[in-house]
């Protein structure tokens, strides 16, 4: 037996349509396929930089035909047999990633590896781009909202402060008094910026080519920032050198998913560094293992695992984090298209984390 107060059986979805292009289309409502499933009823979305690099063509594991997104908060609509943590009406974020909580991988903390969830949404199933999404593993992969938060900003808390802190911040081992540089200064590598500032480095150093997302950054508390689109590499590498008495840094924090932004992440390494991988790579990248076999460095590479959201959702409560910081541009469902193309053209818009209101 499942309980729903869904009416209609059609709604509106933002489709993967072919690799670049997205198009808004009439879809089923899903329905509860598992005792486990809960369907939501979305009031805010937004779009990710994962997103735009399946639209490019850059995941291989998301067909065309696809309802995007991953990224959400909504109403329980519809709950099966085996869901004891939610009830109808219920105002919950979703998470990003599906955990069942009992396979080898969620419990040794890897819930992104899940066997039967991980990231599916959006993904492997239909996402949260629509106007309802089927959730697998509710009970694990949905968080309950706490009274007087404001909603259009804990969107980000589904994926990208989760991402910044945990694939970022927690793998780069940056630590208190350490000196730390974040490659990419968008949506996730403001979250990395806001985050790693939990564990009070020295000097945190934030690399893009857009000025003003640079500005946004020096408002969120980075110590320098470094045009890295006005002069060569070696320039670039220079002024971090300059900055940290000449040694790099100690967390390499890489939050672009291009050769070019990989490659420098390594050459800005101290010795014993962390060069922390969050970008999402669509291509093969050189190592310089010549340069760095001597120097005791690590390179991570992670997909979030979301293990850190109720902590995040407590700071959020406390007022201790404020990400509605990072929310730039908002958008009806029915302009997700319009979304899509500012988001694409973030620096012609200064746009950084888009909001979508169902």
């Amino acid at each position: 037996m499942t309980r729903s107060y869904a009416t209609g059986t059609t709604m509106k979805a933002l489709v993967y349509k072919q690799v670049g292009k997205v198009e808004l289309q009439e879809r089923p409502i899903p329905k509860i396929q598992s005792p486990s499933d809960a369907v939501v009823k979305l009031t805010k979305t937004t779009i990710c930089g994962t997103d735009l690099h399946i639209r490019k063509g850059d995941v291989a594991t998301c067909t065309p035909g696809r309802v995007l997104g991953h990224e959400g908060v909504g109403i329980i609509d519809e709950i099966g047999d085996s869901v004891t943590k939610f009830k109808k009406g219920d105002p919950v974020l979703i998470s990003c990633i599906s955990s069942c909580a009992t396979c080898e991988y969620c419990r040794r903390g890897m819930s992104s590896h899940c066997t039967t969830g991980g990231w599916v949404l959006g993904n492997e199933i239909d996402g949260t781009q629509a106007e309802y999404v089927r959730i697998p593993h509710a009970d694990c992969s949905l968080y309950a909202i706490p009274e007087g938060v404001d909603q259009s900003a804990l969107v980000t808390l589904s994926d990208i402060f989760p991402t910044g802190l945990e694939c970022g911040v927690i793998n780069g081992k940056v630590q208190p008094g350490s000196t730390v540089a974040i490659i990419g200064a968008g949506p996730v590598g403001l979250a990395a910026l806001i985050t790693a500032q939990f564990y009070s480095p020295a000097t945190i150093i934030m690399l893009d080519t857009d000025p003003g997302r640079l500005k946004v950054a020096t408002s969120l508390g980075a110590h320098a920032t470094i045009n890295s689109g006005t002069g060569d590499r070696d320039s670039v590498i220079k002024s971090v050198l300059d900055l940290t008495d000449g040694k790099g840094c100690d967390t390499i924090i890489e939050a672009v998913g291009i050769p070019a932004t990989f490659e420098l992440g390594q050459k800005l390494l101290a010795p014993g560094g962390v060069l922390a991988n969050v970008g999402v790579h669509g291509t093969k990248v050189d190592l310089f293992l010549d340069e760095l076999w001597a120097k005791n460095i690590s390179i991570t590479t992670r997909l979030v695992d979301a293990v850190t959201t109720p902590m995040l959702l407590k700071m959020v409560e406390a007022k201790k984090l404020k990400p509605d910081q990072l929310i730039t541009h908002k958008f009806k469902f029915d302009e997700i298209e319009k979304a899509y193309e500012t988001f694409g053209a973030a620096q012609q818009h200064g746009a950084l984390k888009v909001l979508v209101e169902l």
